[in-house]
């Protein structure tokens, strides 16, 4: 098995046409919390001021709703959140300038056809693995909607943290290339 990539944050169309479905990745830098709230929020806000809470070229979103930090902890468990539940969001995100989601789960045909047209990737993060991919998570603070509790925007600072790619702009899709091989063991 190959080496994990390393890649860091913001991302550029370089690093996104290197990114194949399947490929294990080692995310660090700056990346966004957001979930189903949060995003109807900003893009209300946008549709409103032509403004989000954070500039959103060549970022990432992570689909999380991190619990309290423990004492000594910069966050608490801070697992992914099922992508699907966002579709409605990301094509408008990705034509915008977002470059990575990260959530668990497959995505839909419209969000795998804005991946290819704007040039983005979606990782998938390893679910039940909250407490252990908090590790990877070395900064936090609040951005937007406060409000909104474990929902509200955070700017996260990650080190190391492991994704697979599981869409890319070529097409592909791991989820759909899995079940083929498991029909191939099975039939």
């Amino acid at each position: 098995m190959s080496q994990p990539k390393k890649i860091w944050t913001p991302l550029t169309d370089e690093v996104i046409e290197d990114l194949r479905v399947g490929d294990r990745v080692l995310l660090s830098g700056v990346v966004y919390t957001a979930r189903d709230a949060a995003h109807k929020r900003m893009l209300e806000e946008y549709e409103k001021t032509g403004k989000l809470p954070f500039d959103i070229k060549g970022q990432v979103i992570y689909y999380v709703g991190p619990t309290p930090a423990k004492p000594g902890q910069v966050i608490g468990s801070a697992g992914p959140t099922t992508a699907y539940r966002m579709d409605k969001y990301t094509p408008k995100l990705h034509q915008l300038g977002l470059k990575a989601t990260i959530g668990k789960g497959w995505r839909g045909k419209e969000v795998k056809e804005a991946l290819k047209k704007y040039k983005a990737v979606y990782f998938a993060a390893y679910g039940g693995t909250a407490a252990l991919l908090s590790k990877h998570i070395v900064g936090v603070e609040i951005v937007a909607y406060e409000d909104l509790g474990p929902e509200a925007i955070r700017k996260l600072v990650f080190q190391d943290f492991p994704v697979v790619v599981a869409n890319d702009i070529y097409g592909g899709d791991i989820f759909e290339e899995g079940q083929k091989k498991y029909r191939k063991l099975v039939v």
